[in-house]
């Protein structure tokens, strides 16, 4: 059983309800700032955290204790799921996210399996379970990269300053692009959904590189599939934030879509 979420402020805001004040949580919430977390990181990687349910609601709980913000955000990484789609992907210590067999063709994209979220990933369900059955008072907000963000790293190999093959990719393979674009919306969902039948209260959708796009190219290449993702979601009676990095020229585009919050960053 769920327990009893005493602050629901955040909750009260995405949902355009009056909430009292603003409520505040921060997206890296566990972090350099804690003495514990930075202990931890020493021993464990994240890959080490978040596969240790009890470790990684620690993790998570942590900030709320400290800083008594108004909501938790699940600590974990958007890479988590791709291996149970047969991504071979690696956190490398100051270069994050390698993929070691990048997409390149539709072939490639043809490969890719499907994610099973209680035989993949149970150890995040778990997390989530423990955090929101015992441990927590405020809210938890769960997360998944988005399809284009998820689909960078893909096909890139890694992170990226340009995103010139993953643009060059959508532009030329347009079949394979829009069929990548489906097999992870279909992952996001499935996702999605395990994670607020786990507990989850909230959730954020990372599409952090989308700014790479201009709204013409958003349009044509990436609305169509958000749209699918949060309509499916939106019987899932729970607030979604879409977020992305120097994406204010996308701000009308994501006010149509069916969320709650749009995340910007400081530009």
């Amino acid at each position: 059983m769920k327990k009893k979420i005493l602050n629901d402020s955040f909750l009260k805001a995405a949902r355009g309800e009056q909430a009292g004040r603003v409520p505040v949580w921060y997206m890296r919430q566990a972090g350099r700032s804690q003495p514990e977390y930075r202990k931890l990181k020493e021993k464990y990687s994240l890959f080490d955290i978040t596969h240790q349910p009890e470790l990684c609601a620690y993790v998570t709980r942590l900030p709320v204790e400290h800083y008594d913000v108004d909501a938790a955000i699940l600590y974990k990484d958007i890479m988590t799921p791709l291996p149970a789609l047969g991504v071979e992907v690696e956190i490398l210590k100051g270069a994050g996210p390698v993929i070691h067999n990048p997409v390149s063709s539709l072939k490639d994209v043809e490969k890719l399996g499907e994610l099973y979220p209680e035989e993949d990933v149970p150890y995040v369900l778990e997390t989530i379970r423990l955090l929101t059955e015992e441990q927590l008072a405020v809210p938890l907000i769960g997360f998944s990269g988005a399809p284009f963000t998820l689909a960078s790293y893909m096909i890139e190999g890694g992170p990226s300053k340009d995103y010139r093959k993953t643009k060059a990719f959508m532009y030329t393979e347009p079949k394979a692009w829009f069929a990548l674009m489906e097999k992870l919306a279909d992952m996001i969902i499935v996702y999605v959904k395990a994670q607020i039948k786990a507990g989850a209260s909230a959730i954020q959708i990372f599409d952090s590189w989308v700014g790479a796009l201009n709204a013409a190219d958003y349009r044509n290449y990436i609305k169509p599939v958000m749209e699918r993702i949060f309509t499916a979601l939106q019987k899932e009676n729970a607030p979604f934030i879409l977020f992305g990095v120097g994406a204010g020229h996308l701000a009308l585009e994501w006010n149509s879509l069916p969320i709650d919050v749009v995340g910007l960053d400081w530009r």
